[in-house]
C-alpha cells in the first residue's frame, strides 16, 4: 500500500516517530474498480440493458415499485435512466468505450419501451403477456398508452436519451428518432397557458387562459374531477423536471420550439401563483385554475413542496432565458412559506385554503381518508412534511438577479479521497456494492419493509458510487 506522511512528527523520548497515512487512491487504482463494478452490473444484473431498483444478492428477487418480473425493467428513477447516466459519466471521465456501449444498451431499452403516445410509463416489460405490458411504439405491446410526467418518469428517460444522442454524435438513428418523437409529443401535451397535465395519450385540447384563484364552492365536497390527471399539474416536482428537460433539448438541438415551450411553462407558473395571503402554488388546478382534488389523500390546498419546486423552476427559466420577469413571484412566495413553517422547521405538504392551517389526511373509520389538522397518526405511505429548500431558493434568486448562473449553486463539492477509499473497499470480490437494511421500521422507496439485516443490491447505490468515482477520476486529469 502506498503511504503519505503527516506534515508533523511526534517526539517519543529520543525517537522521532513519523506516522504514515494511506495515500489517496490514484486514478490508476480507481479506474479498474469502476470497470469491475460496471462489468458485473451491466453483464449480470441488467435485463436487455435495463434495471430495476433493488435485487437480492442472488438476483432472484427483483423489485421496482413492487415486485418486478424476470423480463421487466424500471424507467422511474432510480431505474434505467439513472444507471445509464452513470455509464455516460464514466465514459466522459475515462474515455472507455465500454461505458458508452453499456449506456447505449440502456438507451435502446428505453427506445423499446417508448409508448405510442411518445413518452414512458414507470416500467417496461419484454414479455408481451406480462402483467404491466403497455402500448409500445414498436408494436410489441398492448394496453395502456398513457405517457406520464409523474415522478420524473418521461423526463428522466428523455433527458438521458438527449444526452446519449449528443454523445454519440446523433448517429444512432433509433435513439435520435425516439428523442424527436418524444419531444414532439411533449410539446403537443402542453396547454395554451403553458401548463402540462400529469400525462397524456395524445395532444391536449385548447382552453382559455385564466389566472389562479380560490374556488367559491365548498372544496371539501364539491368540484372533484374524476380524471384529474388530465388537468394542470405540478405534483411531484413536475415543473422543475420538465423545465430541465426543455432546457436540455434546447441546448442540444437549438430548436426554438423548446425555448418557446420553456417560456410558456414559466408563464403558467406566473399565473398559477395563488393570491395573497397565500401566494403559493397548488399541486393541481382545474381548467378554471382552482386548486382541485387528485387522489383521495391529495386535497385542494396550497402545497409547500410544490411551491418550492415552482419557484426553483421559475428561477431556472429566468436563468436560462435571461428574462428576470420570471423572478417576480419569488419574494412573496418565500415570505409566505417562511411564515408557514411548522414548529420543527419543515413545511407541511398541504396548507388549508384560506385558513392556512397545516392540513393532513388520516385513515377514516372505513377504507377511506378524512381531512384533519392532527398530525399525530399519519399514514406512512406519503410525505406529509418536507425539509425546506428556502435557503437554496434565496441563493438562486440573488444569483439570477446578479446575472450569475444558477449552476454555481449546484456544482458538486470536490470528491473526498477518504470517501473514494470507502467506496473502493466496500466493493466485494464479485464487483458488487452490497447494501444491508438496518432498520425494519423504515421502508425503501416503493417497497414493503425489508427484513432487518437483509442484503440487497441497489441501482441507486451503484449509480451514486459510479458518479462519485467518475468525478474523482475526472478531477485528477
Amino acid at each position: 500500500m502506498k503511504f503519505r506522511f503527516l506534515p508533523f512528527t511526534i517526539l517519543s523520548g529520543l525517537t522521532l516517530v513519523v506516522i504514515p497515512l494511506p495515500a489517496a487512491p490514484s486514478p490508476a487504482e480507481v479506474i479498474p474498480e469502476m470497470k469491475r463494478a460496471s462489468t458485473y452490473f451491466s453483464g449480470k444484473v441488467a435485463v436487455e440493458g435495463g434495471y430495476v431498483y433493488y435485487y437480492s444478492p442472488d438476483l432472484e428477487k427483483r423489485l421496482g415499485e413492487g415486485v418486478a418480473t424476470a423480463t421487466e425493467v424500471w424507467v422511474q428513477p432510480p431505474g434505467t435512466p439513472a444507471v445509464g447516466e452513470a455509464f455516460l459519466n464514466a465514459h466522459e471521465a475515462t474515455g472507455d468505450e465500454y461505458y458508452l456501449a453499456a449506456a447505449l444498451k440502456a438507451g435502446r431499452c428505453l427506445v423499446y419501451g417508448q409508448l405510442e403516445s411518445g413518452g414512458w410509463r414507470n416500467s417496461i416489460d419484454y414479455d408481451a403477456s406480462g402483467p404491466r405490458i403497455d402500448q409500445y411504439r414498436n408494436g410489441k405491446g398492448k394496453g395502456n398508452n398513457f405517457s406520464t410526467l409523474d415522478d420524473d418518469i418521461t423526463q428522466s428517460a428523455l433527458k438521458f436519451l438527449i444526452r446519449l444522442d449528443r454523445v454519440t454524435g446523433f448517429k444512432e438513428s433509433d435513439v435520435h428518432e425516439a428523442v424527436e418523437y418524444a419531444l414532439k409529443a411533449l410539446l403537443a401535451a402542453q396547454y395554451p397557458n403553458g401548463a402540462f397535465p400529469q400525462g397524456w395519450t395524445g395532444p391536449v385540447r385548447a382552453r382559455t387562459v385564466e389566472k389562479a384563484s380560490l374556488p367559491a364552492y365548498d372544496w371539501r365536497t364539491e368540484g372533484r374531477i374524476k380524471e384529474y390527471w388530465n388537468e394542470y399539474t405540478l405534483n411531484d416536482g413536475l415543473a422543475g423536471t420538465v423545465a430541465d428537460t426543455l432546457i436540455s433539448a434546447h441546448r442540444v438541438y437549438e430548436d426554438p420550439r423548446y425555448l418557446k415551450a420553456l417560456k410558456q411553462l414559466g408563464e403558467f407558473l406566473l399565473i398559477a401563483q395563488l393570491p395573497e395571503p397565500q401566494p403559493g402554488w397548488a399541486q393541481q388546478y382545474s381548467a378554471e385554475m382552482h386548486p382541485i382534488w387528485a387522489r383521495a389523500f391529495e386535497p385542494p390546498a396550497v402545497s409547500g413542496r410544490e411551491s418550492e419546486d415552482a419557484m426553483l423552476a421559475l428561477l431556472k427559466i429566468a436563468d436560462y432565458t435571461k428574462d428576470q420577469r420570471f423572478t417576480a413571484p419569488i419574494v412573496a412566495g418565500v415570505k409566505y412559506l417562511e411564515r408557514s413553517l411548522l414548529p420543527d422547521g419543515q413545511l407541511a405538504r398541504y396548507y388549508e385554503l384560506e385558513s392556512n392551517r397545516p392540513l393532513y389526511m388520516i385513515r377514516g373509520s372505513g377504507k377511506g381518508y378524512e381531512l384533519s389538522h392532527d398530525d399525530s397518526n399519519l399514514p406512512d405511505h406519503y410525505g406529509w412534511k418536507n425539509p425546506v429548500q428556502l435557503p437554496l431558493i434565496k441563493d438562486a434568486y440573488r444569483a439570477v438577479l446578479a446575472g450569475r448562473p444558477m449552476s454555481e449553486l449546484t456544482t458538486p463539492a470536490p470528491v473526498d479521497a477518504a470517501g473514494v477509499e470507502r467506496i473502493l473497499k466496500s466493493l466485494d470480490s464479485k464487483g458488487r456494492w452490497i447494501s444491508v437494511h438496518q432498520n425494519s421500521g423504515t421502508r425503501l422507496v416503493g417497497q414493503p419493509e425489508f427484513e432487518e439485516g437483509e442484503s440487497y443490491l441497489s441501482s441507486a447505490v451503484f449509480a451514486e458510487n459510479m458518479n462519485t468515482l467518475s468525478r474523482y477520476v475526472a478531477a485528477a486529469k
